[in-house]
């Protein structure tokens, strides 16, 4: 038994359907044994239980927080993040596709995959929707990855057999065939899960996409991940593609690719039947805004997505995407909404990146939050990090404001630690 003494904060539901579904102990005890959550609560009504047995780990000073959940990320992109390019469609051709053709390798497949999953611990991820790339070998990467880790993380081949460079492509009946056998070696082994992933409809022929929807049928508790509405000329070549569909969202939802544990990435160009569709379905939008920006793709809107009760959670999307930190992703996800007379609440962003991914994941009976039996999944949280972060919280009088603060200025420098199953798996390095 380890019991762990900071701030402690967490969610048992949306804030913003009332701040009672925030949880939070100015001084507060986790305990946690065999890698579980014992219990949760106020020193001062805990401290008897810190009997002989139990180790303390003292963070006075600290802040502890539900790991961190990653919604949308491709891992074998992590060495083109900050590549320039005009556009997505253009960056796709001059960047993604060559760099994945390289994944034929396991060498390569292998370094990236550990370096990538040893980023995420850095930045507070304990858990990620992950990308590979069409190989199957680039699965077995970065499943073995994680697996030597301990962390929680989705994964999936990706399909595609038409409109990209000839050595990346399969056929339907080959993805078909190559993603049964991942799911047979990966699926529910410690704590992995498959995900189907086309990668988005341009790339993917009918043939393909009905045999995608046909293995999520097959295979129940399976997730699925794709791309939609990310970009104007994408959007354009879709409809070019399937001049039978009513939107791009419809597409997948022809082949029966919408529903729970189905994410989308981007989800910019959406009307209101689409929206209400991903609502009536229980799809979820990955928001990704630094990818957004960076590839001029366009401005989410959150606040059509909150309002219409769209199921939400955030995605780095490294490489388009130009951070592993989801707390850079949340401060760049409120600037997008400010340019569009949205001010969001920082109660919520942290409920999107905790318990509110892992309810859109499926994941809430397991992570999220601090209830007694979850998976102890925490980041240690240290406002000195930098100084510049330490004089603004000494300034606030609010744990909203210390909230705000910590999504506009908060960086990987702030993760002091990162906990998988109750067992550090990172620690930041000691400034000289």
């Amino acid at each position: 038994m380890k019991a762990f003494r900071a701030s402690i904060l967490d969610f048992t539901g949306d804030p913003l359907q009332g701040r009672e579904a925030l949880r939070y102990f100015e001084d507060g005890l986790l305990f946690v044994e065999q890698g579980r959550v014992q219990a949760l609560g106020a020193y001062d009504d805990l401290r008897s239980e810190l009997k002989e047995g139990v180790t303390l780990v003292d963070l006075s000073g600290r802040l502890i927080l539900p790991g961190f959940i990653d919604a949308h990320v491709h891992y074998a992109q992590t060495d083109i993040i900050a590549s320039r390019g005009e556009d997505l469609l253009d960056w796709l051709k001059r960047y993604t596709f060559p760099a994945e053709q390289a994944f034929a390798g396991v060498d390569l497949a292998a370094e990236t995959a550990d370096f990538f999953c040893r980023e995420l611990l850095r930045n507070g991820t304990t858990t990620a929707l992950v990308f590979a790339t069409v190989h199957p070998g680039s699965v077995d990467a970065i499943f073995a990855a994680a697996q030597q880790l301990g962390m929680r993380l989705i994964a999936g081949k990706v399909l595609m057999d038409r409109n990209a460079p000839t050595e990346l492509l399969d056929t339907p009946q080959g993805g078909y065939e190559q993603s049964a056998a991942l799911i047979e070696r990966w699926h529910g082994r410690d704590r992995l899960g498959y995900a189907i992933t086309p990668r988005f409809a341009p790339t993917s022929s009918d043939e393909q996409l009905e045999l995608a929807g046909l293995l999520w049928r097959e295979h129940p508790g399976l997730w699925l991940q794709s791309h939609v509405a990310e970009n104007q000329k994408e959007v354009q070549w879709v409809a070019e593609l399937f001049p039978w569909s009513r939107s791009y969202l419809d597409v997948y939802d022809r082949f029966g690719l919408l529903g729970e544990r189905a994410v989308y990435a981007h989800c910019l160009y959406l009307d209101e039947t689409d929206r209400r569709r991903m609502v009536e379905t229980g799809t979820t939008a990955a928001f990704c805004p630094t990818s957004n920006l960076f590839l001029g793709s366009g401005l989410f809107d959150l606040a059509a997505a909150e309002s219409g009760g769209m199921t939400l959670a955030y995605g780095s999307d490294v490489g388009g995407g130009t951070s592993f930190s989801l707390l850079r992703t949340l401060a760049e996800g409120y600037k997008v909404s400010q340019l569009q007379g949205y001010n969001p609440s920082p109660l919520r962003a942290f409920y999107d990146l905790s318990l509110g991914a892992a309810r859109a994941l499926g994941l809430d009976d397991c992570i999220g939050n601090f209830e007694p039996g979850r998976e102890a999944d925490f980041i240690v949280i240290d406002f000195s990090g930098s100084e510049l972060m330490q004089r603004r919280i000494d300034r606030c009088e609010t744990l909203e404001e210390k909230l705000f603060a910590l999504m506009i200025l908060g960086d990987d420098r702030h993760i002091e630690s990162t906990w998988l199953m109750g067992e550090c798996r990172h620690r930041r390095e000691p400034t000289a």
